[in-house]
């Protein structure tokens, strides 16, 4: 039962880790996008 509830555990913090370096990724890519538009507008 044990090893169970342990693999679980390794299971969802690494979903975890996953879902926030996605996020993150997707917010510098936004970000990106943001900087384009900024630029595009000065000239």
């Amino acid at each position: 039962m044990k090893k169970i509830i342990a693999l679980a555990l390794l299971a969802a913090s690494m979903l975890t880790l996953t879902a926030c370096n996605t996020v993150h990724g997707f917010g510098e890519d936004v970000a990106k996008v943001g900087d384009k538009m900024q630029d595009a507008s000065k000239k």
